[in-house]
C-alpha cells in the first residue's frame, strides 16, 4: 500500500491527490512540483477541467523519490534525470516508499579475486670444474711443437735411417794366454769387437741426435 493511503484517512488508497495536499504532504512549494513535472516527464498528474492536477499514489511515491534525491542525496536534475533513465521509475518510487526497489535493483558485480601463487625456483646447481689431466698442457696462443710433454728416454734406441758404420776399432794384438784363460775361440771373440764397435756408433748417433733437439 502505497504511503501516501495514510496521509488521507479520510480517502481510499486509490483516491487521487490534489496539488495542494501533495505539497503539503512534500513540504515544498506547488511551483517546485510544476518545475519538476516540466523537467521529468515520468511525472505524468491527471488534468482536469481548469487545468487541475490531480495524483495518483503511484505519482506521490514518485515525487517523493525524487525530493530525495535532490534534497538529502544532493543529486542535480540531470543526475535525478540519469537515475530515472538508468534504474527506472519503479526504483526511484521504491526511494519515495522508504527505500529502492529490489525488482529493479542491478545485479551485484561479481567479486573478482585475484589469486597470487608465488613459485620458488630451486636454487641452480654449483659448477664443477673438470681437473685437467695432469699429462696435457695449456695450450698458448702461439702453438710450437711439441705440446705434449717430452716422454721418459727410454731404454730402447731408436730405429735409424740406415745402420750405423762401424767405429774403426783399434788392432787388437793376439795375447794366447788370455785366450786360453777365457776358452773363446778366435772367430767368436772378432764377433764380439764387431758388436762392441757397432754399439759404439748407435751410442754415439744417438747422443747427437738428443743434442739437436
Amino acid at each position: 500500500m502505497s504511503s501516501a493511503a495514510f496521509a488521507y484517512p479520510a480517502k481510499s488508497a486509490e483516491a487521487f491527490r490534489t496539488i495542494s495536499e501533495v505539497a503539503a504532504e512534500l513540504d515544498v512549494p506547488q511551483h517546485v512540483l510544476r518545475f519538476w513535472e516540466s523537467r521529468f516527464a515520468q511525472i505524468r498528474p491527471v488534468k482536469r477541467a481548469g487545468g487541475r492536477r490531480y495524483y495518483r499514489p503511484d505519482d506521490v511515491d514518485l515525487l517523493k523519490g525524487i525530493r530525495a534525491l535532490l534534497y538529502s542525496d544532493g543529486f542535480t536534475i540531470k543526475g535525478v534525470q540519469k537515475v530515472l533513465k538508468e534504474r527506472g521509475l519503479r526504483h526511484v518510487a521504491g526511494i519515495g516508499r522508504g527505500g529502492a526497489a529490489q525488482e529493479d535493483a542491478p545485479p551485484p558485480a561479481p567479486l573478482v579475486i585475484e589469486k597470487i601463487v608465488y613459485v620458488e625456483k630451486p636454487a641452480p646447481a654449483p659448477v664443477v670444474k673438470k681437473a685437467r689431466p695432469g699429462h696435457l698442457r695449456a695450450v698458448p696462443d702461439t702453438l710450437s711443437l711439441p705440446f705434449f710433454d717430452e716422454p721418459s728416454p727410454s731404454r730402447e734406441f731408436p730405429v735409424l735411417d740406415r745402420a750405423p758404420e762401424p767405429a774403426a776399432a783399434p788392432a787388437a794384438q793376439a795375447d794366447p794366454v788370455a785366450e786360453a784363460d777365457t776358452g773363446l775361440a778366435a772367430d767368436s771373440r772378432a764377433r764380439l769387437e764387431d758388436l762392441l764397435g757397432e754399439l759404439t756408433g748407435l751410442k754415439a748417433r744417438l747422443t747427437a741426435a738428443r743434442a739437436a733437439r
